[in-house]
């Protein structure tokens, strides 16, 4: 017996014999998911054995077929790691290599909502983003998910709060560009997503739970592999290699890529410039089994980026407080990721598979501001202080596993341990003169070349009474020099969990607990019921299902001390934007989630997923920005109520054409006061406002083609809607005496007795990113538009701005305005027609209508992005 060292995927093993108990070698077996893409073959041996390892937990439909015998199907269901063995038996008789697929093959009888991403869609779904294309995929095929720049993405009406799980090994930190360095997609080779309720071994980030099943070595008796190079928009080159060789005994699958781009992150203007960056990965997994019953399987992974902070106009050519130019903003990041995770495997008997996984997994940030630190200096909205951060935030743990099958029952029990090390270096100082300036003129602005209260007078200026004596030697402007500040903790976290699975007839129950135990810079202890049903239709090939999850809610880990104990430090408070009231160290927090679905075959080509999801978090977490860089603090609300829909139809495959719709509506209700955390505060105390990631509605419609010629040509398309993010900092016209809870009032005043906007809160530059106008004239990145102006002529070309004195927090926030953006690939797989040496060409295009159009304006989390520009890019490879 063959066994596969892993704790999220499965096998399929078993022989194929005649009637009369003879083993058949030769024989073909087919195994196939028609909505997730994954079909797989093989020969079985000598013995008349045969065996699929690395699959991903699903139902499979099998058909076995011999020279001189009748085909046999059946379907097969692989929920656990402890392998299936169906019986086949081939009856003598015609030989048929047809595999149907009927509407039963296209339901699940599950009790949560999830999505399944296989290798040829990873291969040919366009995707927006090379550095982060883990994000990407999630993105586009998984309903309720929004988009944001960056490669971020918010699933559920949450920010980031997603766990991956990497061969069962689990990684709940921050996968977007901007803090860590995503596993290579050529490495995976599928991915599951689970939007509905966890199953109890699931916890911490829980809105989406990310299950990655790498590529193995395992079985390939020859090498087998690609080298793959690509050339597009923007300079944007990458190169790659991938092989992976082995025995039935054995396997190493190696990987290795590479990407330099001229828009690594996504830039504050449409036009591209200062946005430089590049990643290499290196990934490493070998699968050895050393006896009959046990196994080893270990994963290595190097990652390092480095890339620029996209500047704006505001950021070229800064002037000192003397007025001379100290040249365009150069602020740069690094990133450095490693993990090491072995995991061992032990049959025990028949129907028990242990494991037991050690891990280490450290990312490095580097943050490098600009080499004259004054040139840091932004809008006065935005960036007042310069930084340099070193942080380094090390995951070490233990995850160990036993699973029991028997019948119709499944049991799975678990201990995880994890200890993150996290060391938070930073260096920062004013560089606005006018920011803690000492003197005010008469009209109540700041003013340069004064150090102290006792200058004022005799220059015929006013003392400032808000003057922080505290921060005048870290103002550099005044001759001081940088605060340094280093923060650290250590954040253990321990959790056990059993969790049922139990089949009576077409009823599906699974039953769990989960208990949490968190000791960081707060404590939180937890019990978390799990619970699952769902109901097999099968007459109309239907399957209902509701569940419901408790689950403890953890604060992000990324600048977590900084953020807990800024706003008590008398100097990082202010340069952090402190609120006052806001206590500093953020407590943990809980969640109860309902969710309410159905899956629905029709006919045997088309299938439906949907759910409805009612979430309340009691300390709810999100994130707020420092000025113009990628520096961003975990930040603590009092409550959150998140309800919404999720949707997914899949075409698996008619007239060779397959296709997919997800679509949702998320909302993200959060009710103030900020609990905790450093950054900015929204909103009056009670009245709750909708988070900058809550989207009304989005979609994404994917549709291949494959040509039925002999050259067999494809082409994909996508279709991508967003209503848009909230944009909470545009402004507005809804004064306090209309509606208490409406972000217009600070910007709402009147020009001649007629409602008007203030527009002097922000630069040329941001009224121009906005897609401000005002009498029908836009603004420019040099011209402001008139301030005050009138409300009936002010609007926005890329903003839904409330019609005047309708503007509110929750039912009415500003938005990004709705956007449609079309993607599309060609590609041929074989070029040659090529048995064992191939060589495909491929040709993407994102964004190909070049769209004009906002992720997000100056928002709390990260800042104001547009989307990418219209971008061609054309990949060659050989495969053997």
């Amino acid at each position: 017996m063959y066994l596969h060292a892993q704790t999220a995927a499965g096998t399929i093993t078993g022989t194929v014999t005649d009637a009369s108990g003879a083993v058949i070698p030769g024989a073909t077996v087919t195994i196939e998911n028609p909505v997730s893409g994954l079909s797989r073959t093989a020969k079985t041996d000598a013995s008349g054995q045969y065996r699929f390892t690395n699959l991903p937990f699903n139902p499979y439909h099998l058909t076995a077929h011999a020279e001189g015998f009748s085909p046999f199907t059946a379907d097969v269901l692989v929920r656990t790691s402890v392998a299936v063995s169906p019986i086949i038996k081939l009856q003598v008789g015609g030989a048929s290599t047809t595999v149907t697929v009927t509407g039963d093959d296209l339901v699940e009888n599950d009790t949560s909502l999830h999505t399944d991403i296989d290798r040829s869609m990873i291969d040919k779904l366009p995707l927006e983003s090379s550095s982060s294309s883990v994000s990407s995929l999630v993105t586009l095929s998984t309903p309720g998910v929004a988009a944001d720049s960056n490669g971020l993405f918010h699933g559920l009406g949450d920010h980031a709060s997603n766990s991956f799980s990497v061969d069962g090994q689990p990684i709940s930190d921050q996968q977007s560009k901007v803090f860590s360095n995503q596993i290579p997609s050529n490495s995976i080779q599928s991915i599951q997503v689970i939007s509905g309720a966890p199953p109890a071994e699931y916890g911490d980030k829980t809105s989406l739970i990310i299950q990655v099943t790498t590529r193995s070595g395992q079985g390939l008796t020859k090498p087998t592999g690609s080298i793959s190079s690509s050339y597009g928009s923007f300079g944007s080159a990458t190169g790659g290699i991938d092989i992976g060789y082995g025995s039935q005994t054995w396997g190493n699958f190696f990987e290795l890529d590479g990407l330099n781009t001229g828009r690594f992150l996504d830039t504050p203007e449409f036009v591209v410039f200062h946005a430089k960056g590049n990643e290499e990965n290196v990934f490493d997994r070998l699968d050895y089994q050393f006896t009959p019953v046990d196994a080893l399987h270990f994963n290595l992974n190097y990652s390092r980026s480095w890339f620029q902070t996209p500047n704006s106009y505001d950021n070229l050519n800064v002037l000192d407080q003397f007025g001379n130019d100290v040249g365009d903003t150069d602020q740069k990041s690094k990133i450095e990721t490693f993990d090491i995770a072995p995991t061992y495997t032990r049959i025990i008997g028949k129907s028990s598979v242990f494991n037991f996984g050690p891990y280490i997994r450290k990312d490095s940030y580097q943050y490098f501001p600009s080499e004259n630190p004054l040139a840091d200096l932004g809008p006065p909205n935005l960036q007042n202080q310069t930084i340099a951060q070193y942080r380094t935030l090390t995951n070490a743990g233990v995850h160990s596993d036993l699973t029991y099958n028997k019948g119709n029952q499944s049991i799975k029990g678990g201990v995880f341990y994890n200890q993150t090390f996290l060391r938070e270096r930073d260096s920062l100082a004013l560089v606005s003169p006018t920011f803690n300036a000492p003197c005010l003129n008469a009209a109540g602005e700041g003013v340069n070349g004064f150090t102290n209260l006792a200058e004022c007078a005799v220059a015929g200026y006013q003392p400032n009474p808000a003057f922080n004596p505290v921060l005048l030697p870290y103002d550099l402007t005044r001759g001081g020099g940088n605060y340094n500040y280093f923060g650290h903790a250590d954040i253990k976290e321990l959790a056990l969990y059993i969790e049922d699975s139990i089949k009576a007839g077409n009823w599906l129950f699974n039953l769990g607990i989960r208990g949490d135990l968190y000791n960081g810079l707060a404590s939180a202890r937890q019990a978390e019921p799990r619970l699952g049903v769902s109901y097999s239709v099968k007459p109309t090939n239907t399957v209902l299902r509701i569940s419901y999850a408790r689950t403890l809610e953890t604060p992000f880990n990324e600048n977590l001390v900084l953020s807990s104990q800024g706003c008590t430090n008398e100097v990082l408070a202010p340069l952090l934007s402190c609120s006052p009231g806001v206590q500093g160290t953020m407590q943990p927090g809980f969640r109860n989630e309902f969710h309410a679905g159905l899956q629905q075959a029709f006919g045997k080509n088309v299938v439906f997923s949907g759910e409805y999801i009612w979430k309340y978090t009691h300390n709810a977490f999100d994130f707020s920005v420092l000025g113009n860089t990628p520096i961003t603090f975990p930040i603590d609300w009092h409550n959150a109520k998140v309800p919404g829909f999720a949707l997914r139809t899949d075409v698996p495959n008619f007239h060779h054409v397959s296709a997919f719709v997800v679509m949702s509506s998320v909302a993200a209700r959060f009710f103030p006061p900020q609990v905790a955390g450093a950054g900015a505060t929204v909103g009056q105390p009670g009245l709750p406002f909708r988070i900058d990631h809550d989207e009304r509605f989005n979609q994404t419609t994917h549709v291949q083609y494959q040509l039925p010629v002999h050259w067999s040509p494809w082409v994909g398309f996508n279709w991508r809607y967003d209503s848009g993010l909230v944009a909470g900092s545009a402004p507005c016209y809804n004064p306090l005496s209309n509606d208490p809870n409406s972000a217009c009032v600070s910007t709402s005043t009147t020009l001649d007795g007629q409602p008007a906007v203030i527009l002097s809160g922000l630069t040329a530059d941001e009224q121009f990113e906005a897609g401000l106008t005002c009498g029908g004239v836009k603004a420019t990145p040099a011209t402001p538009l008139p301030s005050p102006c009138l409300a009936s002529e002010y609007g926005s070309t890329l903003i839904r701005i409330p019609a005047p004195g309708t503007g509110d927090n929750d039912h009415n926030p500003s938005r990004i305005r709705q956007r449609n953006l079309f993607d599309a690939s060609v590609g041929d797989d074989n070029l040659f027609n090529g048995d064992r040496f191939k060589w495909s060409l491929q040709v993407t295009g994102v964004n190909i209508a070049n769209k004009t159009a906002l992720y997000n304006f100056l928002s709390t989390f990260s800042g104001t992005h547009y989307v990418t520009p219209r971008s061609l890019t054309a990949e060659l490879a050989f495969h053997f």
